[in-house]
């Protein structure tokens, strides 16, 4: 089976992806599954979990969420209900341990994530659409020498790049047998990195809504000042 275990929708502050659209996005893809891994909140997967009921899609959806630790993005699988964000690498994984999950160390190699602390995960991301720079070669080599399960996904904020990373699973067509597949290396990731023009369409949004972030603490700040 195929399935894109990094995906955000608009339960994210940083993506504006309605979850049918990602659903539907995912069966034109001929993806088997997905994880929806919004920043600290599960909402959006159990939203898609129960959209594909509803739509009656041919479709495995994983709830999970990616969440910001104090050393970096953690992804936890197997979850309906939010774990705290702003704790340690180690206390986060005890904690989503203790629930049941599968613990993914997301890009570890990118700007601001969790590095060699990705051993004390149970897979590493080894290949994620969004790293341009040699990131997913660094994962790979860790993965190698640590002898960890790998998967991969797409990071995708924008629909069109749903799909261009995957993890291949090698499972029965259920949410306990996937998980338990990533647990024992049954796994195999993939893909392409995310093309230019996508990429430039991101980065675009992604400076305007730095922009009116920061307009909108500037207007705080001025409104604090006046009162």
């Amino acid at each position: 089976m195929r399935f894109d275990l990094h995906i955000h929708s608009n339960y994210s502050t940083d993506s504006n992806l309605s979850v049918d659209d990602i659903l539907k996005q995912a069966v034109r893809k001929g993806l088997d599954g997905i994880a929806i891994c919004d920043h600290n909140t599960v909402e959006g997967s159990i939203r898609a979990i129960q959209r594909v009921r509803e739509l009656n899609l041919s479709l495995i959806v994983i709830p999970g969420m990616e969440i910001s630790t104090s050393d970096g993005h953690l992804i936890v699988l197997g979850i309906r209900e939010d774990i705290q964000h702003g704790l340690t690498v180690s206390e986060t994984i005890m904690i989503a341990r203790q629930k049941g999950a599968v613990v993914i160390a997301p890009h570890p190699f990118k700007k601001n994530s969790i590095g060699y602390a990705a051993k004390d995960a149970d897979a590493i991301e080894t290949f994620n659409s969004r790293c341009l720079f040699g990131e997913n070669e660094k994962a790979k080599e860790m993965c190698l020498s640590l002898m960890k399960p790998e998967v991969g996904g797409s990071d995708s904020h924008l629909l069109a790049a749903i799909g261009l990373g995957f993890t291949e699973i090698d499972g029965h067509r259920s949410e306990s047998s996937v998980l338990e597949s990533i647990r024992t290396g049954k796994t195999r990731s993939g893909g392409q990195i995310i093309p230019p023009n996508i990429m430039m369409v991101h980065a675009v949004r992604g400076l305007a809504r730095r922009m009116r972030r920061r307009a909108r603490e500037l207007h705080s700040k001025i409104f604090h000042i006046e009162a």
